[in-house]
């Protein structure tokens, strides 16, 4: 047997069940919806006191929610043949048959029920607002691949992500706690969504080429490669400057909303990535941007706090 054909047969291998699962959930992804509930409960503290089950409820809320469209994603995308052989990320369950349509399905349902158990005790505590924001949250999740008109294969993947994981996630985290909303929480909002949606430009950059061929028209594929690289830039820049923006527009913020320019560096460092990578050699940096995205969330609710 040739070694080429040892190495196929190896790549081809099942893993453990538990190593199966972690694939179709994706647990580097999960900081996207660890962060935006951070920074929201992070801006409710400077203004009233924090309800700690509100935080749980919410936390694990996001969590699932993110679970479970993660999940319909692994089956979607390889139903409708955006996940295949020519794959260049990390192996999808549903792609490699390690997992069938049925389970994930079912994997599916059971974590936006999980989510919706969890919103319970916030839609008590929040009333219609939040009911209406954790049903859109689902549905999106569903038809961000799924549906008769999928926003990722339609160039709306982008919105979705800044909409949910920046909008949604942390003035949901913040309306709870305080029933009322700010520009400023909005500002916050839009910069942890561009950290947040630079993770995916990352993913689409990677895959622009399967995803033509399979119709998944992401703004990447659509309008190529540099395109990618510009938005990744330009989203990290938004990020950066937008802290900048809350300082001169809300001097009772302090310098300490200044907090997450210290993670500077790391940014242009991963900005010049973006750059010089390309194909399987971006996998590193799509973790790296969702650490990145953390580190930013946790020292923008440092500074806050100050």
């Amino acid at each position: 047997m040739s070694v080429l054909s040892m190495t196929a047969k190896a790549d081809n291998a099942r893993p453990t069940s538990t190593r199966v699962w972690l694939s179709a959930i994706r647990p580097a992804t999960l900081t996207a919806a660890l962060g935006p509930v951070m920074v929201g409960t992070a801006l409710a503290a400077r203004h009233s006191r924090i309800d700690l089950l509100i935080v749980a409820c919410a936390l694990l809320g996001a969590i699932f929610i993110q679970i479970g469209t993660n999940l319909y994603n692994d089956y979607a995308d390889a139903k409708r043949g955006a996940d295949n052989e020519g794959r260049l990320g990390p192996a999808r369950a549903t792609q490699k048959g390690w997992l069938s349509g049925r389970q994930v399905l079912a994997a599916t349902a059971g974590s936006f029920g999980a989510a919706i158990a969890c919103g319970a005790y916030l839609v008590a505590q929040g009333g219609w607002p939040i009911l209406v924001l954790g049903l859109v949250s689902i549905a999106a999740g569903v038809l961000y691949t799924g549906g008769p008109f999928p926003l990722a294969y339609h160039g709306l993947g982008d919105i979705f992500v800044m909409v949910f994981f920046g909008g949604a996630a942390v003035c949901g985290s913040f309306y709870l706690q305080t029933h009322e909303l700010s520009p400023t929480v909005g500002l916050c909002a839009s910069a942890v969504g561009a950290l947040a949606t630079a993770i995916l430009v990352v993913n689409n950059l990677r895959d622009r080429t399967t995803d033509r061929a399979a119709k998944k028209m992401t703004l990447v594929a659509r309008y190529g490669e540099r395109f990618g690289r510009v938005e990744y830039t330009l989203l990290l820049l938004v990020a950066y400057v937008l802290p900048v923006v809350i300082w001169l527009s809300t001097p009772s913020y302090g310098l300490g909303v200044l907090a997450p320019l210290l993670t500077g560096p790391l940014a242009i460092w991963r900005v010049r990535q973006a750059w010089l990578l390309d194909g399987a050699a971006l996998n590193p940096l799509l973790g790296a941007t969702a650490q990145l995205g953390l580190l930013y969330c946790a020292t923008l609710s440092g500074g806050v706090l100050l």
